[in-house]
């Protein structure tokens, strides 16, 4: 079944392909120059620091929905062990098994492709078995620091969480720059806040799973119009689930990934950065969120820190 006229007529309004040139491997992120960097560092008041990563734990996140996809596997490979004989210091080492998407990450631009296509035009099949994604791979996301602002959606509904229905539209967006008092500007790394990760913290992977709110096939056209570096929220799959237009199954990663080239985060913990935001008074923060650079990886997961 090929993408319906409605998809792609959206994908030529928000297309990038070319707009930094030929070659570039990075999209938005261009969009983060020093002086949006410089600009970012100034939001910093208090010091305050709000780590937005869930633990990294074999019952995390994944349900087995997601093939391959698994929860972090933690293994001892070695306890205590004197290397250079009795009595000299000793060390533990340990391995981890798990998908570079499976808990708090960030998707690559390569994590998506349609019609055969990735970001900039390249061809999906530059993506191999043995050597990942040749062009667009995590590893070229570099420096991902930049003004962070919470649009929490939730909270400018006056509810605690959205329910699994719920398509976050760019008229919600606009809610929550109200509520913030902050409006999203170029070079914005931009968080999303559902509350849907709730259902996860309290013990609920299924709920959390499914039916899950998320982004609205709607809002990259908002995004695009606002030149924002990257998005990411606090849900499963990034984008409401099961989708809003029946059969168009991920759209909103074809959007953002493929013709934005736009990277996006999802399992991102925003609760006590929404409590902190709230306590005072301000939505826009230094971010940072660096990818782990695995090299030709479509994905990584990531420990995002906001300071306020």
């Amino acid at each position: 079944m090929s993408l319906p006229a409605a998809f792609h007529d959206i994908a030529k309004r928000v297309n990038n392909w070319g707009r930094w040139g030929a070659d570039d491997e990075i999209g938005t992120l261009n969009l983060i120059t020093d002086e949006v960097v410089r600009e970012a560092v100034a939001t910093v008041r208090t010091g305050r620091r709000i780590p937005l990563a869930l633990p990294m734990k074999q019952d995390g996140v994944q349900t087995g929905v997601m093939p391959g996809r698994v929860n972090p596997l933690h293994t001892m490979v070695q306890i205590n062990q004197e290397l250079f004989g009795p009595g000299t210091v000793a060390c533990s080492d340990d391995v981890v098994t798990m998908g570079l998407q499976a808990a708090t990450h960030w998707d690559a631009l390569t994590h998506a492709s349609h019609s055969g296509m990735l970001y900039n035009g390249r061809p999906a099949g530059t993506i191999t078995a043995h050597g990942g994604a040749e062009f667009s791979g995590i590893d070229k996301a570099r420096h991902v620091v930049s003004r962070g602002v919470l649009l929490d959606v939730a909270r400018a509904r006056g509810v605690a969480r959205l329910d699994g229905g719920h398509a976050v539209t760019p008229e919600d967006l606009e809610a929550a720059e109200e509520l913030t008092g902050t409006r999203v500007r170029a070079g914005d790394v931009v968080l999303v806040r559902t509350g849907q990760i709730q259902a996860y913290l309290a013990g609920d992977r299924e709920a959390y799973a499914y039916p899950s709110p998320g982004l609205s096939v709607r809002t990259p056209e908002w995004f695009h119009a606002r030149d924002v570096a990257a998005v990411a929220n606090d849900t499963l799959t990034f984008e409401i689930f099961p989708p809003e237009i029946e059969d168009l199954w991920l759209p909103v990663h074809a959007l953002d990934l493929v013709e934005m080239g736009m990277l996006q985060g999802q399992n991102w913990n925003l609760e006590e950065l929404s409590t902190a935001c709230g306590e005072e008074g301000r939505y826009a923060f230094l971010l940072s969120a660096m990818p782990e650079p695995f090299v030709g990886g479509t994905g990584t997961p990531v420990a995002p820190v906001a300071v306020l």
